[in-house]
């Protein structure tokens, strides 16, 4: 059983502490990229250098994209998207604001503070977390600023391709659960998020992230503490971390230690500041625009991929070829995708493979005709469950936040 199991290792880690390699995200060891590089990828990016390296180095992670040391930033090769609908733990992305994470987790004196506007403030431990009833749920964790370096003009941020996502199923107890034991009080308006990861640099703000009430409430929202039937991955927020499904990773909080109920809006840096989006359709404005209201990031849109062929890869002709990829609805289910293989002129139906739910990626297959030897682009369409439609054009914003257009892999018929 999958309890059973997972109960087994968190037992097993409670007398002894998790350590990461000091290789990876010590201090000493670890002065440049050059020495993690095993290879080296092109990224093919339009607005900079497109090379990064590839590594294993980091532990609990197999080949990934390097994208920054510190704090640790491995992106998801986009091969692995062809494989099952669920990200394998060991190449699920990786993303830390804060390089200061701790290297070591003592699970027997760790707990999780309940705290604020609450009856009861709590400190719970790891065991009496795994008391309490449990749920699972597949969900797509996407960072914000996924696919962020394809923006033109570019944008300043952590330049990703597309692999700044992973899919997983959660487990993990819910937290209305955790705070009806607390009791919110009446008159309670939101839920903070703190953790164990802290600042580099003297006064910056700790990374806190917070939810409305009636949606910290709703029952889906959860404290994980297993990913894909395995204990969750330090590097990825052991021992418990946020699970806000339909919604970007920024609030997916990892090494969660601390929950405040909140009497009053959340005014913190992480809440007034930081990853805010234009409060325009689509979250778009001009390259250059300034003065547009703006509100915090919040629920994802449809995107999808083809995945069954490389950016640049060389194809013999064929009158017609197998296409596949991924699809996600954003905050609600994956009704159809489309695609085309003459630069949108025409769409063919694809069919969807199992659906998992309506949070988790959905594979699609289709069958597709080749018009001509030469320079082809693939494209995939998704709609969603709530009829919205991923664009044509792509949208702009200074924080290169919320791509979702049409995306295009470049291929060449021979």
């Amino acid at each position: 059983m999958l309890v059973d199991s997972l109960d087994m290792k968190l037992a097993q880690a409670t007398n002894r502490r998790r350590f990461l390699a000091e290789a990876a995200i010590g201090s000493g060891a670890l002065i440049a990229a050059p020495a993690l590089a095993q290879s080296i990828v092109d990224l093919h990016l339009p607005g900079g250098p497109s090379e990064r390296p590839m590594t294993s180095a980091f532990p609990g992670k197999g080949n990934m994209i390097l994208q920054r040391i510190h704090p640790p930033l491995l992106e998801t090769p986009m091969s692995v998207f062809n494989g099952d609908v669920f990200t394998p733990n060991d190449q699920f992305f990786v993303r830390w604001h804060w390089a200061d994470i701790p290297t070591a987790i003592d699970v027997e004196a760790f707990r999780i503070k309940v705290h604020g506007a609450v009856t009861r403030p709590l400190s719970i431990s790891l065991a009496q977390l795994l008391k309490l009833p449990r749920v699972e749920l597949a969900a797509i964790n996407q960072c914000s600023g996924n696919s962020r370096a394809l923006f033109q003009p570019p944008v300043a941020g952590a330049q990703w391709r597309h692999g700044a996502m992973g899919n997983a199923k959660w487990l993990g107890v819910r937290l209305r659960d955790v705070l009806d034991i607390a009791g919110v009080k009446p008159g309670a308006v939101a839920v903070r998020f703190g953790a164990l990861d802290q600042p580099v640099v003297a006064g910056a703000p700790d990374f806190a992230k917070s939810l409305s009430i009636d949606h910290a409430r709703d029952g889906e929202v959860m404290l994980a503490f297993g990913m894909n039937g395995e204990q969750m991955p330090l590097l990825n927020g052991f021992p418990v971390r946020l699970i806000v499904p339909g919604w970007y990773s920024t609030y997916w909080v990892k090494m969660l230690n601390d929950i405040e109920v909140l009497a009053a809006p959340d005014d913190g840096y992480w809440m007034a500041k930081a990853y805010k989006i234009p409060d325009t359709p689509g979250a778009n404005v001009r390259p250059g625009q300034k003065d547009f209201p703006a509100v915090p990031i919040n629920k994802m849109i449809p995107r999808s991929w083809v995945t069954s062929l490389d950016e640049g890869q060389a194809i013999a002709f064929d009158r017609s070829i197998p296409l596949g990829g991924i699809a996600m609805g954003g905050d609600c289910g994956v009704a159809k995708v489309d695609v085309s293989t003459d630069n949108g002129k025409t769409w063919y139906k694809t069919t969807l493979g199992p659906d998992h739910g309506k949070y988790s990626f959905r594979r699609w297959d289709a069958q597709v005709p080749l018009t001509h030897a030469g320079p082809t682009r693939l494209m995939s369409r998704c709609w969603n469950t709530a009829g919205i439609a991923q664009p044509m054009t792509p949208i702009w914003n200074p924080g290169g936040f919320m791509r979702g257009n049409i995306e295009t892999t470049n291929i060449v018929v021979g």
